[in-house]
């Protein structure tokens, strides 16, 4: 497992004395592990005699194998924003100069901190819109893996967002800021609680 990305963060988030990486992380890994429900819920219903024909299925499968591929590298990738933003507020700042560049290695590494978690989140709303594609639909069989597939990428959208909300509070470049919170408005548009199966 120490090759496969994604290991490196899912391993950090279950040390208890690491401190740095967190709900981003783990959110996107919540993602990832719902694209592998996903993707074995769509292969076992191959073969079934089912509404939709195995191409559909096999599809569905395929794409949720490379969501949940990305979305384990979108947690390292989230691991490692957030040790940027760390380093940067380590930067010195005993000269005007160096404050000014820390000020904007800080800035740059939260925007990154902000792109990172956003991305997941979107990988995390394609992953819900396959799985409502395959409800009822799906064999019987693994219905509620399906669910816990639903539950795991809704919660693993919300907490990349909720991580995308922290780190916009500190960017203090206006239109940046604003373009980042229009994508992460349209996603929570797109994809509401009510959307998930309980």
């Amino acid at each position: 497992m120490s090759d496969h990305p994604g290991s490196e963060a899912f391993r950090r988030i279950l040390d208890p004395a690491d401190n740095a990486t967190g709900g981003g992380a783990a959110a996107a890994i919540a993602g990832a592990m719902a694209a592998a429900l996903l993707a074995m819920v769509a292969r076992l219903s191959v073969g079934r005699g089912l509404p939709q024909p195995d191409t559909f299925y096999t599809a569905v499968a395929a794409e949720a194998e490379e969501i949940a591929r990305q979305l384990l590298a979108g947690a390292d990738a989230d691991a490692q924003a957030f040790d940027a933003v760390c380093a940067a507020y380590r930067l010195p700042k005993s000269s005007a100069t160096q404050r000014e560049e820390r000020s904007i290695a800080i800035q740059s590494a939260l925007v990154h901190a902000t792109d990172v978690p956003l991305a997941n989140a979107e990988h995390c709303r394609r992953v819900l819109q396959l799985c409502r594609m395959l409800r009822d639909h799906c064999n019987p069989n693994v219905i509620s893996d399906l669910e816990c597939a639903e539950l795991l990428a809704h919660a693993g959208q919300q907490g990349c967002l909720s991580n995308v909300e922290t780190n916009l509070r500190a960017i203090r470049d206006a239109e940046t800021r604003a373009r980042l919170a229009r994508r992460a408005e349209r996603l929570r548009e797109s994809t509401s609680a009510s959307d998930v199966s309980l």
